[in-house]
């Protein structure tokens, strides 16, 4: 056999050897599910590639609402989620799917729309009776409709208030927070968003803040590893690693570093 013919076969070898022991090379990809305001507002394009060159690892993200992200984590697709619905968390930690959970920031929601403001509400600080203007108006509102954790926050507004817009109205997209900013704008709707989403894009829609400042429409995320015990090919250890480095000193000061058209948009909140 000729040397170039033997170095093939043995870098072949080497590779099938890796990929099917599940060891030293599954080990250098982490599978993170989190929600799409993670990603739509470019926090983790900055945060993830500062975490990979501290600890050797490939940080594979699947950017979704929290209602899907948590169900990947329950089904053990990826192996830490990030999210942002405390009542369902707590929940997912309770039934045995995660541990570890950490508080690791937060940012706040705001109602954004049309320059034009058809429902008068322009300056309010109050989100519930600005909903009850909206509705009162027949303006239209864009509602993601996808179990986010941004849609469970909107429909607890609706519980409260005891109505919501009707029929054409009232648009449940089934779709990210980028996309339902983009559709707003479109229709000239308003449409409850995360801040940093919003300011990423602020230029292209146009659209305006609303509503912000209620203590109501603050929103905590938490990080949490999916339960080892229940899945024993989850990459626990990388799970860690990511959870101790966006909750440590250096990972809570680059998250309060992160700036969105200059202004900060997440907080840090680590214990």
């Amino acid at each position: 056999m000729k040397k170039w013919a033997r170095w093939g076969l043995a870098a072949g070898l080497l590779a099938t050897s890796l990929m099917g022991s599940g060891g030293a090379w599954a080990q250098q990809v982490l599978r993170l599910s989190t929600t799409t305001s993670t990603d739509n507002s470019g926090l983790l394009q900055y945060l993830l590639p500062i975490f990979e060159a501290r600890s050797n690892l490939k940080v594979q993200v699947i950017a979704v609402g929290t209602g899907k992200a948590l169900e990947l984590a329950k089904n053990g697709d990826v192996d830490v989620t990030l999210v942002h619905a405390r009542a369902a968390e707590e929940k997912f930690v309770a039934e045995g799917h995660g541990v570890n959970r950490r508080d690791v920031m937060y940012n706040d929601f705001l109602i954004a729309g049309p320059v034009s403001d058809p429902a008068g509400i322009k300056g309010s600080r109050d989100v519930m009776q600005a909903l009850r203007k909206i509705v009162d108006s027949n303006a239209r509102f864009i509602s993601r409709g996808d179990n986010s954790g941004t849609d469970i926050m909107e429909k607890a507004y609706w519980k409260q208030l005891g109505a919501q817009p009707k029929g054409s109205s009232y648009v449940a997209a089934g779709l990210g927070m980028g996309e339902v900013l983009n559709m707003a704008a479109q229709m000239q709707g308003y449409t409850l968003t995360d801040r940093a989403t919003y300011g990423a894009y602020k230029a292209k829609t146009g659209l305006i803040v609303a509503v912000e400042g209620d203590p109501k429409m603050f929103n905590p995320y938490g990080i949490i590893a999916v339960n080892p015990a229940k899945y024993k090919d989850i990459n626990y250890k990388g799970a860690m690693q990511l959870i101790d480095w966006m909750t440590s000193p250096e990972g809570q000061k680059k998250i309060a570093e992160f700036k969105v058209d200059g202004q900060q948009v997440f907080f840090p909140s680590a214990k």
